[in-house]
């Protein structure tokens, strides 16, 4: 057993117990994904806020049969939603990003299809019993993004939830000047809040700090979240 360890002080009863969770289940290394690996190596904190928005999600819509994965990128934060739902159908249109799921994902986790759609073509109309889309509105141009949001209240059924996030118009100021560039259409707490409300009956206002989530001030949130749930059909 010696072999196994470096030193020598540690007792025999503590080696003896200790079981990697690798030991415990066998499976292969899962590759990431090179959006994914990219900010691993850049700026590895950003993926435990990733994982913290996943989570919430996941919790959001746990039991549901059917959820719908709007941006999925390359499947890291598809992975924990999917360990809290039923089946998860993730779409992005980026080619790539579908191509790293496909063959990193995928393998590993048979709930999860990866599909490649741009959600502006048209509704994933499979009546989906939830749906969440995380840093893609602020990316859709503010003309197309009525377009976005009643593609996405036709991918849902009639008691549908729908999770949506974005990052702050507030938090801009302290972006990256790439960030920046890319983020088209950010929005302040109370924009969110009336934009969700225009395609939903029920929305409830969450903000971030970092991996914090809480209810505070909306103009000190770098990152907003709405859980909408009972989509209004032609009533926009």
């Amino acid at each position: 057993m010696d072999s196994k360890f470096f030193g020598c002080t540690s007792s025999e009863l503590a080696k003896s117990r200790y079981v990697p969770i690798k030991d415990k289940q066998a499976i292969e290394h899962i590759l990431l994904g090179a959006n994914t690996s990219a900010v691993l190596k850049s700026d590895p904190k950003l993926l435990g806020f990733t994982a913290s928005k996943h989570k919430f999600v996941g919790k959001m819509l746990a039991g549901k049969a059917g959820v719908l994965e709007i941006g999925c990128m390359d499947g890291f934060g598809s992975a924990i939603v999917s360990s809290f739902v039923g089946h998860l159908t993730a779409i992005d249109f980026y080619k790539s990003h579908i191509d790293d799921a496909v063959n990193n994902v995928s393998p590993h986790f048979q709930n999860i299809e990866f599909r490649g759609h741009d959600i502006l073509d048209g509704p994933v109309s499979e009546g989906f019993d939830g749906a969440f889309s995380l840093d893609v509105l602020e990316h859709i141009d503010p003309e197309q993004e009525d377009l976005y949001m009643k593609n996405v209240v036709d991918s849902l059924n009639d008691s549908g939830v729908f999770v949506v996030g974005m990052p702050s118009l507030e938090s801009q100021a302290y972006a990256s000047e790439v960030n920046r560039f890319s983020h088209i259409n950010c929005k302040t707490a109370k924009a969110m809040f009336d934009f969700s409300s225009r395609y939903f009956v029920n929305v409830f206002a969450f903000g971030m700090n970092d991996e914090t989530l809480h209810t505070g001030f909306g103009p000190m949130c770098q990152y907003i979240i709405n859980v909408c749930s009972v989509p209004k059909r032609g009533k926009w």
